[in-house]
């Protein structure tokens, strides 16, 4: 399995792209929200990654620096569907009302030859906590991740070599969570700037987590594994290297700050 970033940044970035990835499993692949744009596509392209061997796709919430860039998918797939160039189905997995939401954005801006697709090659599939699927040939539970500002959900993924992975969205991963992410090969977690930032950008006020806070908790659950993402963008060059650098004063696994475009193998 493999993590490609094509986006780390939170909402407001410049000189990122916003947060999302994509997991593979040999051609294979699976989306993991989409950013803000239709930047997503050249990024896609860039990593040569094909809209055709993408399948499965799921939408955290309902932000707009994580499903606009769903919204060209849609698009481009449908489209592609159409003209008889892509075989099987497209399943988007969200949360119910999210669910709604999407598809009435797409009703709006994408025509009625992408669109009638909706129920037959395009599949929108609502999940609710606990909810069970086949991804990559891994099972991927979907949970509730409590969010304070908007209903968000995350997913856990036992992949066939019997590692875990938990995705935990771009909010602070909440207690009631804790048990499911503890011992996890690899958690992803957001990390909106570093601890000794956190008077200029004020990630508390938004709900979300230091380097400092990530580490702390990886550490806490005895996490093997922890990918940093979601984050503030003011000095990409040095991210990594300080990041790391507070980060490893408070956890002791392997840490990964990546940049767009960064692949993670597991």
């Amino acid at each position: 399995m493999k993590i490609t970033m094509l986006g780390t940044g939170m909402a407001v970035v410049k000189n990122s792209y916003n947060t999302c990835f994509v997991m593979s499993a040999e051609e294979r692949h699976f989306l993991v929200d989409g950013g803000g744009g239709s930047q997503i596509l050249k990024i896609l392209d860039e990593k040569q990654i094909s809209l055709t061997n993408i399948h499965d796709i799921f939408v955290s919430h309902a932000h707009t620096d994580h499903i606009m860039g769903i919204i060209w998918v849609i698009r481009m797939i449908g489209h592609m569907i159409a003209a008889g160039r892509y075989k099987g189905n497209l399943n988007i997995y969200c949360h119910k009302e999210l669910n709604e939401g999407m598809k009435q954005i797409c009703e709006i801006t994408l025509g009625r030859k992408i669109t009638c697709l909706f129920g037959e090659r395009i599949l929108f599939v609502s999940v609710e906590d606990g909810q069970k699927a086949c991804i990559l040939d891994s099972e991927v539970t979907f949970f509730d991740l409590r969010s304070k500002k908007m209903k968000q959900f995350g997913f856990i993924m036992h992949q066939k070599n019997g590692e875990k992975l938990i995705f935990c969205g771009d909010e602070p991963l909440h207690e009631t969570a804790f048990s499911l992410a503890e011992n996890s090969d690899w958690m992803m977690h957001e990390a909106f700037c570093l601890y000794s930032e956190r008077d200029i950008f004020k990630p508390y006020e938004k709900s979300h987590s230091t380097v400092k806070d990530a580490c702390e908790l990886a550490e806490k659950l005895s996490v093997k594994n922890l990918i940093l993402y979601h984050t503030e963008d003011s000095h990409l060059e040095e991210k990594e290297l300080l990041y790391k650098t507070e980060g490893q004063k408070y956890y002791n696994g392997n840490l990964y700050v990546p940049n767009d475009g960064k692949e993670i193998f597991m």
